[in-house]
């Protein structure tokens, strides 16, 4: 008698699903070696957007940074302080680096690191920020989660001042070292570090002829 060899089922090999790489162009920070990407990157990789869709700032946000650092230029000593906008990177570790809305700087620092053509490595003495391009999906959705890490960075990295301005809710975020955070209505006169400023969005829209909805 002979008995029936029993079937073997073989397995057949699972396909590989790969994942599509993120352009480096689509990176807007790097934490720790992780990448943070601009909002909406996954509309450029199937073709729905274009590159520049997705770097490019709102209405509304590029005119409060504009407002902001036309307030700097006319307040600030340019002899002392050197006001920087469009997004500078600074590198705050190997692997580490954050974009910028506006950084004010102390003009020597930065004249001492030679003026570099890449990111900056010196903190600025004050940073501010309007909204973000960033991908907030790692962050579920909370653009809160967001900024309490940036921010926390930037503090860490020798940064003495963070304001950060959000439209949706008309925010404003006021953040030092070793003290309180204030989170408040835009109505709020925001103090600076910086020669002993004050910003008071409302009265910089005003001057400017600006009114919102």
């Amino acid at each position: 008698m002979t008995l029936a060899q029993p079937e073997v089922q073989v397995q057949q090999p699972k396909a590989k699903t790969r994942r599509k790489k993120v352009p480096r162009a689509l990176v807007y920070e790097m934490r720790r070696g992780r990448p943070i990407y601009y909002r909406d990157y996954e509309k450029v990789l199937r073709g729905e957007l274009p590159l520049e869709a997705v770097m490019g700032s709102s209405v509304l946000q590029a005119l409060l940074i504009d407002l902001i650092v036309r307030f700097f230029h006319k307040m600030l000593d340019v002899t002392r302080y050197l006001v920087l906008y469009n997004e500078i990177g600074f590198q705050i570790a190997p692997r580490t680096w954050r974009n910028l809305d506006i950084a004010v700087f102390e003009r020597r620092a930065l004249e001492a690191e030679g003026l570099p053509d890449r990111m900056t490595t010196v903190p600025p003495l004050l940073v501010v920020e309007v909204d973000t391009k960033a991908d907030l999906s790692r962050y579920e959705g909370q653009m809160e989660w967001y900024i309490r890490e940036k921010v926390d960075d930037l503090l860490a990295a020798g940064v003495r001042q963070v304001v950060w301005f959000t439209t949706r809710d008309r925010r404003v975020l006021d953040a030092r070292p070793d003290q309180p955070w204030v989170l408040d209505r835009w109505i709020r006169p925001v103090p600076l570090v910086v020669e002993d400023l004050t910003l008071h969005l409302p009265t910089l829209l005003e001057e400017a002829g600006v009114t919102l909805e």
